[in-house]
């Protein structure tokens, strides 16, 4: 299942690949559901995103609800939906975040970490049956991580 091509330019082994998952034996393959949600953040953000700028790194795709517990992930994760990706660049984060706000169709636009001029990596989900177009920042302060609306 994972040589399956999710659109031009990616394939699904881009997005379940883990070393924790490996790590530790844990089958991170999406059932059918999260598989087209897969398909649906492709074709409507990350390939639009590809065709502007050209290759990109997704850093985190799927998450089986195991990878997500074992990793500390959030329980309402979108990336156990297959809704959900981060992409990271060391230059063009920013780039991303900014073109993703003004062009393209999402339900959660995140700006992870990082200072006011970079983010440390993006995170963009989509949710073909409601897109709230919800932009955050993830700040840590002396009480833990939050999300502050943008």
């Amino acid at each position: 299942m994972e040589n399956k091509q999710l659109s031009q330019n990616f394939w699904l082994s881009e997005f379940i690949r883990s070393q924790s998952a490996t790590r530790m034996g844990i089958d991170n393959i999406p059932s059918d559901a999260e598989y087209y949600n897969l398909l649906y953040l492709c074709k409507y953000v990350l390939q639009p995103l590809r065709d502007h700028f050209g290759p990109l790194y997704i850093s985190s795709g799927f998450r089986s609800l195991e990878l997500n517990k074992v990793i500390g992930g959030s329980k309402t994760s979108q990336h156990v939906k297959g809704q959900a990706a981060d992409i990271d660049s060391p230059t063009r984060n920013k780039e991303y975040f900014e073109y993703i706000r003004e062009n393209l169709p999402f339900d959660q636009l995140i700006w992870e970490f990082g200072t006011d001029e970079m983010p440390d990596w993006v995170h963009v989900s989509y949710d073909v049956s409601k897109n709230r177009r919800q932009i955050l920042k993830a700040v840590r302060d002396e009480k833990g991580v939050r999300y502050v609306k943008v």
